[in-house]
């Protein structure tokens, strides 16, 4: 298939990202599909991009993709960390998933308010990608801040009693 050049910089530009990632972009499906059909891989995946989160969107709506973003980057994060020898990633993301339970605990108590919050999910997206990114590292200022001091007399309440001997 000839394209105009414009287009073929971009093309050359999105297979090079393609091959840089082959596993994550299926590079050896979509060569599959350029010699059967004699198109560009790199326009099988532009559209698949597309298409993809459109469809995740028309399926669940932004509640999806707002738990999407709150879930998979930071699942995938944690599974790497498990398999780390640094303990300070296993400490970040532990400390993630504490604030996003307790986040999505308070979320279902009060879910007949966030109807009335404009662009709710949006704020959502965007909180927890504050919560994980590493440049601000949100999860651990809100447990800090807000989560430990409310929960640490309860714990040390637990705590048994030391027996006199």
């Amino acid at each position: 298939m000839q394209l105009p050049p414009q287009v073929n910089k971009y093309v050359d530009k999105v297979d090079s990202f393609m091959q840089k990632y082959p596993s994550l972009t299926q590079y050896e499906r979509f060569k599959t599909l350029e010699d059967k059909f004699d198109v560009p891989k790199a326009l099988f995946f532009a559209v698949a991009a597309i298409l993809l989160p459109l469809i995740v969107f028309l399926i669940g709506g932004e509640k999806l993709i707002s738990d999407l973003v709150g879930f998979l980057y930071p699942a995938y994060m944690s599974f790497k960390a498990i398999d780390s020898v640094d303990n300070a990633d296993n400490a970040q993301w532990l400390t993630y998933w504490v604030v996003f339970a307790v986040f999505s605990i308070l979320e279902s108590t009060v879910s007949f308010l966030t109807s009335f919050i404009p662009f709710y999910f949006y704020i959502k997206m965007g909180f927890f990608l504050w919560l994980y990114h590493p440049q601000f590292m949100g999860a651990q200022m809100v447990y800090n801040d807000a989560i430990r001091p409310i929960l640490l007399p309860y714990l040390e309440q637990a705590k048994p009693a030391k027996k006199d001997k």
